[in-house]
């Protein structure tokens, strides 16, 4: 094999199998959408893995959305070359498996919840949902009820929850309104109210701010191709968010739950639309409830027909829960350690997972072998897994390691995306139109009949905020076709102004907008 694309076979090549680590092991790109895992313990290559099935599935046209922990991944952006310490290695490891090394760079486009490394990547508590903040802020089930009466009735209202100051603004309001809203809505404590704002301090405190807030992040653009066909590679920078793991689990999660959401269903499609890879997933699923547990592997059966092929990555396979864990088709196994009666538990239930081969044991392999080799197993035709095999991967393509920070500002200067989020947007929203409430409210103040007037005021939907907010329907919905695959350079403030306000405000139809924890799940309930 000279190359690492096989179009007319439709499969990537990943690395060299059999006794002599000359037999092909190749990724089923029509079978790629059926997940897959990459674990190992720490220093077995995981890192290398990962940063080779980016580059195989860029090469197929493939956009990826990766999590870049220890700022390894960056290298993905700069070709290698042949004076890095390793190329000796690398050059002797393509030798092996048959395999021509070809230096080159990919096209990446780096993000950053912080702005600072990457093009700044927002969302807005509207678009998030109050499930997952819940999940977020680790609320108890009274105050994440009294947050779903605080979406509630900002989506009846027309108030638009943008930002952590939107939503604070509400819950101030809510709080105030206890007695009305708990006739109406259900019981609504101020004590529980004062957690979620103590919550809401915190998240703040840790740089929250920094994730809500518009423009938000438009899916086109993370799902597109480069001018010569690559798929662009979206490198999230995690190092300093990982000091937030539960605002790292959730935005990924929210991610996906978009995606999973907006995207068309399009059945079996040769190749994947989207490769989502959940770097420390174990995070993902620490602590968190038996009901998220279980909205996860409902995503990951379902999402695969819409084209979105999910990878988890993480040190130990029984870090991911048994029932998605069994939704994970490609498997990449480096060493586990065995050195405690628990590692050697884990190390025995890792090699359940694989078909055996009658040419090793598979449990002594995931145990033995070395830096850069994996057990690995593939689906083959039809969807069956293959049988497992000592595989050594194949060695990137592009740097190894960190690049240097004029690098990285070179490449986010020559992105398209950096016109189109460098700009935070401020407008109209929750918090303004409250104010102006409470500023009337004040005015009306010397007669305290007009003072309560007022507040009732809030829910006049004749007001002109409201009937401006009605002329905005809600997102679309998840049938409708997806958005185009390529953003335009030549978006204005303005349009991305407009696309963000049509995508958060909603009408009184009667229900609330789909958003949160897998959204669409809960349509129709």
């Amino acid at each position: 094999m000279t190359g690492v694309l096989d179009e007319d076979a439709g499969t990537v090549f990943v690395g060299g199998g059999g006794a002599d680590h000359r037999q092909p092991q190749s990724l089923l790109l029509k079978y790629a959408n059926r997940h897959g895992m990459i674990a190992g313990a720490t220093g077995t290559g995981k890192t290398v893995t990962l940063q080779t099935l980016a580059e195989s599935l860029s090469l197929a046209g493939v956009p990826v959305f990766l999590s870049d922990v220890k700022g390894d991944l960056a290298g993905l952006s700069q070709p290698g070359r042949a004076d890095a310490p390793l190329h000796d290695a690398f050059q002797q490891r393509a030798e092996k498996i048959g395999l021509t090394l070809d230096y080159q760079s990919f096209p990446v486009t780096f993000w950053d919840v912080w702005g600072e490394r990457g093009h700044p990547v927002r969302t807005t508590p509207a678009e998030m949902g109050p499930l997952l903040l819940s999940r977020l802020l680790d609320l108890t089930d009274v105050q994440e009820g009294v947050m779903n009466i605080a979406f509630r009735v900002a989506d009846e209202q027309g108030l638009a929850l943008l930002d952590l100051k939107d939503l604070q603004a509400m819950l101030v309001w809510v709080g105030q309104n206890a007695t009305e809203l708990s006739l109406q809505y259900g019981n609504v404590s101020t004590a529980s109210v004062g957690a979620i704002q103590r919550a809401l301090l915190i998240l703040e405190n840790q740089g929250g701010h920094n994730l809500f807030g518009e423009p938000a992040l438009d899916l086109a653009d993370i799902i597109r191709q480069d001018a010569s066909g690559k798929g662009v590679i979206n490198v999230l920078a995690a190092d300093r968010l990982m000091a937030s793991p539960r605002l790292y689990a959730t935005f990924l999660l929210w991610l996906l739950s978009e995606l999973f959401e907006q995207l068309p269903e399009i059945g079996d499609p040769d190749r994947p639309r989207i490769a989502f890879f959940f770097d420390e997933s174990h995070l993902l699923f620490d602590d968190a409830p038996k009901a998220l547990i279980e909205k996860v592997e409902q995503v990951a059966r379902l999402i695969r027909s819409k084209g979105v092929s999910v990878w988890f990555i993480s040190q130990n396979p029984d870090d991911i829960p048994e029932d998605i864990l069994g939704q994970l088709g490609n498997r990449v196994q480096h060493a586990l350690r065995a050195f405690t009666a628990r590692d050697q538990k884990a190390l025995r239930l890792a090699a359940q997972n694989y078909r055996p081969n009658p040419d090793f044991d598979i449990a002594d392999a995931i145990r033995d072998v070395g830096t850069g080799e994996a057990v690995t197993s593939f689906l083959e035709a039809k969807g069956v897994p293959g049988m497992a095999q000592r595989t050594l991967i194949r060695p990137p393509f592009s740097r190894l390691g960190p690049i240097l920070d004029t690098e990285r500002q070179r490449v986010n200067a020559a992105s398209p995306m950096a016109l189109k989020y460098a700009t935070r947007l401020e407008r109209d929203s929750a918090q303004e139109i409250l104010s102006r409430r409470a500023e009337e409210a004040a005015l009306a103040g010397a007669d305290g009949k007009e003072a309560a007037s007022g507040d009732a005021d809030l829910f006049d939907m004749d007001r002109e905020e409201y009937r401006n907010a009605r002329r905005y329907q809600p997102r679309r919905d998840a049938a409708e076709p997806a958005p185009k695959s390529r953003s335009r350079r030549s978006d204005t403030i303005a349009e991305t102004f407009g696309k963000s306000l049509a995508r958060q405000l909603g009408t009184r139809s009667g229900k609330a907008l789909v958003r949160g924890v897998l959204g669409s799940l809960f349509r129709g309930r």
